[in-house]
């Protein structure tokens, strides 16, 4: 299926781009070089897509009448944040008006006493948190990048975090957002639940910016914890360190993150960022709470980690410590490239239930070492959530075919053990082929949707279903 299908064609797209420059002036950019950067997303295996034309919006109001000049010349949108995506989110792969949402960065509201904030779609996590430092609350979602909140929503967003304090899904409280014909909705209201009708917002979470352009929306914060300790720890092999996550998340422990680096993406970070750890499977943690509650969670978490074999359990509570381990966990991408310099990367995911974690792990690193490629493994291990981060020739015809048909097995692997082709990364194009497998006649109902909502197909298309 192919959801082009049923428009094959689209519009004018220079009357779209003279509309657009009489609204935006030289808002509307259309030389090489920018169109170029918005045509794909992070250092990534799908190459890029230019649009036409992109335009720098500031409003909501802004939004609005950009989608209606395209609306009205049939022409599509590619909403664009960070340019952060993985799986080609952001290429246009029918030309068309990148609407970048970059500039639309204010605060619109903080409301600390109920724990949230409404803010416009082009913050990013981290200045949303320097914005927040003095108010004794923070965002927990950390994907890694630097990425827009609302692209974060677009994409269903987590990261390390999300093993305490959930996913963009259970963090998002209410959206406004431009739909295909211009109009603008609100998903809710900033009640912490409702039974009013349709999750509009959940709906529209993970949506990838085919059903509308998420503008503004509202989000849960949470209390800064008095204490924050993080520690490492390492084992001798892969089945005995995901057997120690199992355990902590079984026994409650209210861990805030549990992250699993196999042993060649140690090699990798101690290489990159000047560590020393062993190089074995390790598991990096933070917990969060008070001092004596901090402390009894270490202490449980160290007596499981004993009975697994693990006999080097390290903390570290200053922020000095803390931000070092954390930093080399966040550049292990960039780390994980300088073990192969020269080569193309691809960063994949996968996520399946975490009793079947350790199993689909240890399958997945024998068979990167069947293919003969070079493919460190990072997880979110507290959810079941693991990254593969691949290094091969892009100029060689067999390294290309290695590479495919690691990524279907891959994503046939976490669908057998009733997981999913991707965790956090998204479908985009890159996915898209694995969604009649994971979702059956699921996948009818989505593209019905989408039909309903944009009958025009203008909202960007060929993603999702497209493949």
């Amino acid at each position: 299926m192919k959801l082009n299908s049923y428009n094959s064609s689209y519009g004018d797209i220079a009357a779209a781009i003279e509309a657009l420059k009489q609204l935006l002036g030289d808002k509307l950019v259309t030389n090489e070089i920018v169109r170029k950067q918005h045509g794909g997303g992070e250092v990534t295996y799908h190459k890029g897509q230019a649009p036409d034309g992109v335009a720098f919006a500031k409003s909501t109001e802004q939004v609005s009448e950009i989608v209606k000049i395209c609306a009205k010349f049939n022409v599509p949108i590619i909403p664009y944040g960070a340019g952060s995506s993985l799986e080609g989110h952001v290429n246009a792969l029918f030309g068309g008006i990148s609407v970048d949402l970059s500039e639309m960065t204010e605060i619109v509201a903080l409301h600390s006493e109920d724990l949230d904030v409404t803010v416009q779609a082009g913050l990013t996590r981290q200045d949303l948190n320097v914005y927040l430092r003095d108010t004794g609350l923070f965002f927990p979602i950390d994907p890694g990048a630097e990425a827009t909140l609302a692209g974060m929503a677009a994409t269903r967003a987590s990261g390390t975090n999300a093993v305490r304090y959930g996913t963009m899904r259970e963090n998002v409280i209410n959206m406004t957002v431009v739909m295909p014909d211009g109009e603008i909705i609100k998903t809710g209201g900033r009640a912490r639940k409702s039974s009013a009708g349709y999750d509009l917002a959940r709906l529209m979470i993970g949506s990838e910016g085919t059903l509308g352009i998420i503008t503004e929306l509202t989000i849960r914060l949470y209390g800064i914890p008095e204490k924050i300790l993080s520690a490492v720890c390492s084992f001798e092999n892969t089945q005995k360190a995901c057997e120690a996550v199992i355990m902590t998340i079984q026994s409650g422990i209210p861990i805030a993150r549990i992250e699993f680096l196999d042993a060649l993406q140690i090699k990798a970070c101690n290489q990159y960022s000047k560590l020393d750890l062993k190089v074995k499977p390790t598991l990096f943690l933070e917990f969060h709470g008070s001092d004596v509650g901090c402390d009894e969670q270490v202490d449980m978490f160290k007596y499981i980690a004993d009975e697994f074999g693990s006999d080097d359990f390290v903390a570290a509570s200053t922020l000095e410590d803390r931000n070092k381990l954390w930093e080399a966990r966040h550049n292990a991408y960039w780390a994980a490239c300088d073990l192969a310099p020269g080569t193309s990367h691809l960063s994949t995911d996968v996520c399946v239930p975490i009793s079947n974690f350790a199993q689909c792990v240890t399958e997945t690193s024998q068979d990167i070492l069947d293919s003969g490629l070079i493919g460190p493994i990072v997880g979110h291990a507290g959810d079941g959530n693991f990254h593969v981060l691949l290094s091969f020739d892009a100029n060689s015809d067999a390294d290309n075919k290695k590479v495919k048909h690691f990524l279907d097995r891959l994503a046939k692997r976490a669908q057998s053990y009733e997981g999913t082709c991707t965790g956090e990364h998204g479908i985009g194009i890159g996915k898209a082929k694995y969604m009649r497998a994971e979702h059956g006649k699921g996948l009818d109902i989505m593209f019905a949707v989408k039909q309903a909502i944009d009958p025009q197909n203008i909202m960007n298309p060929g993603k999702i279903f497209y493949g």
